[in-house]
């Protein structure tokens, strides 16, 4: 029952990692979208952050503004650790759902959590490996100009939001460097895949895993 944590700041190329591992047969479970999931109108967490931050943080239809929401919050580092504390508890709460779930349909599966912040609120888990998508921070800066359509400064803003780099690459089991092209980090995955069991292996037994 391999549970394996997938990590990289913003346009590390993680989603891509994510959807090759799919392909050889592991279960994605995708941390951003189980937050969506836990902030559906009338849920628990949703009523929290409307109290937290005022109504104005909902549409009319009673759903989360979320680009409001971001934006009270970014840049206020007391106010990001008043919503992690209403929103991390339901996430990892979730997030175990998903994963029993899939391990209960099938012992043997693979489960991977998509995860921008592993570094930040999941490092204590108990994975089985840890996988870093790494680019150097010119070429993520550069894929959110060209490919999301941010500008030079918000780029920057938001790669300086995230933990640094070096702290993500102290944390990883395995490194799969993106900044190359899709079909070379396609065959690092692929790679990954063929020797996930031994990379394992390594890891509870405490060897250095390579």
């Amino acid at each position: 029952m391999p549970l394996v944590a997938l990590t990289g700041g913003i346009a590390s190329g993680k989603s891509t990692i994510a959807r090759r591992l799919a392909e050889h047969g592991a279960v994605v479970v995708d941390a951003d979208q189980v937050v969506r999931d836990v902030q559906q109108p009338g849920s628990a967490v949703l009523a929290a952050i409307a109290a937290e931050f005022g109504e104005e943080m909902l549409h009319p239809d009673g759903s989360l503004d979320r680009a409001g929401l971001g934006s009270r919050v970014f840049g206020d580092a007391e106010a990001v650790t008043r919503l992690n504390a209403i929103v991390h508890p339901a996430v990892r709460q979730e997030s175990k759902r998903q994963f029993d779930e899939a391990f209960a349909a099938d012992r043997d599966a693979v489960v991977v959590y998509d995860v921008p912040l592993l570094a930040e609120a999941r490092l204590g888990d108990p994975w089985d490996l840890i996988v870093v998508a790494h680019a150097p921070v010119e070429v993520r800066a550069r894929r959110l100009v060209e490919l999301r359509g941010l500008s030079a400064a918000d780029a920057a803003a938001r790669i300086g939001s995230q933990v640094s780099d070096e702290e993500r690459l102290r944390i990883a089991d395995v490194v799969i460097d993106t900044a190359g092209s899709l079909e070379e980090t396609r065959e690092q995955v692929d790679e990954l895949w063929g020797s996930l069991s031994r990379r394992i292996e390594d890891r509870r037994a405490g060897r250095r895993v390579n």
